[in-house]
């Protein structure tokens, strides 16, 4: 893979969703600034990143489309992992030093334990985060201060872990000192603000003998998969063969994403106006099989709903305020 010598797009990318399948040891800032030269314009920005060392669906807005990105940040995710149990390490995966290291055998009773650690922490959990995440304390990132020889321990939070359930058996081995461990494979679908290297974390606190997360895989963000993601080796022969990047149109995110009405003509053209509605107009809205779920600050859902005109052109993205169907962000009229 040549990212060093990434080209740049001879013609600015449409507006829309770019979905990236990331590979490991490359930081999603590094997949922003690769795309923002594929791309031709600096108007990118991501819907949540991954760690170097994991891999897996990056969902990137172009152009208009990072005014969307609000609301994926907030969708629920799906991942796969790899649980190593019988050590932990400083950064609860496999970069950190090790901390403790009692070892785990495959004794036959594990397999049950294992399912019965993982229900106890699937549900409304209240979850630590990981010390090397990049929450602020008093300013200064965790990692930053854990770098710097702090103990670090952040409050726990509300998640919610929807499904984790064990993938196979759990696999017997050795680690790189010769400790005797088990590897789990794990499948996780959460609430967005999950740490998964957290929940690797518990699970071997819960069975007495420490665990870190050796693997990581995004498989989902909201209604997007990783099956529908490109490589970024695949993204670079695209645009160096001149062909355009596999950009999903604002219209068939915001259908994806949000409940969908359509407008009549006169509504339509008053809100390109900034113009508000009617409140009623949202009862009409048709909600997507798998609605993106935003909260804001206060923790309320939004209700963010697409307003598309007769012909099916997204007009803008709607919600209730002050008693009316007002706009919270217009699109222009595409050309004819």
């Amino acid at each position: 893979m040549r990212y060093a010598d990434v080209p740049r797009g001879t013609a600015t990318a449409a507006d829309g969703l770019l979905a990236v399948d990331k590979p490991t040891g490359v930081t999603s800032h590094d997949v922003v600034a690769m795309t923002r030269r594929l791309a031709a314009t600096r108007k990118v920005g991501h819907a949540g990143t991954l760690d170097p060392l994991a891999t897996g669906l990056l969902l990137l807005g172009i152009g208009r489309a990072t005014r969307f990105l609000t609301y994926l940040v907030g969708a629920d995710k799906t991942y796969l992992a790899t649980a190593r149990l019988g050590q932990a390490t400083l950064t609860e995966d496999a970069e950190g030093e090790v901390t403790t290291s009692p070892g785990c055998t495959a004794a036959p009773d594990l397999p049950a334990r294992i399912d019965a650690a993982l229900t106890s922490l699937t549900g409304e959990i209240m979850q630590v985060p990981s010390a090397v995440s990049a929450i602020k304390v008093n300013g200064v990132r965790a990692y930053a201060r854990v770098r710097g020889g702090e103990e670090v321990v952040l409050p726990a939070r509300p998640v919610t872990i929807h499904a984790l359930v064990r993938r196979g058996d759990p696999r017997p081995g050795a680690a790189a000192d010769g400790t005797a461990v088990v590897d789990v494979d794990l499948e996780v679908h959460c609430s967005s603000g999950t740490y998964v290297r957290a929940l690797a974390r518990d699970l071997g606190a819960a069975l007495g003998c420490g665990a870190h997360l050796t693997a990581l895989r995004r498989t989902g963000v909201g209604p997007f998969t990783v099956e529908e993601a490109d490589g970024i080796d695949s993204l670079i022969d695209a645009v160096a063969a001149g062909q355009a990047l596999p950009v999903l149109p604002l219209a068939v995110v915001a259908r994806r994403c949000f409940p969908a009405v359509v407008l009549e003509a006169e509504q339509a053209r008053a809100l390109r106006y900034g113009q508000a509605l009617p409140a009623e107009v949202l009862d009409r809205a048709a909600a997507p099989a798998h609605p993106v779920v935003s909260k804001t600050s206060a923790g309320d859902a939004p209700g963010v709903a697409a307003g598309f005109d007769p012909e099916g052109g997204l007009v803008a993205l709607l919600a209730h305020k002050g008693g009316r169907t007002r706009p919270v962000l217009v699109l222009p009229k595409s050309p004819e």
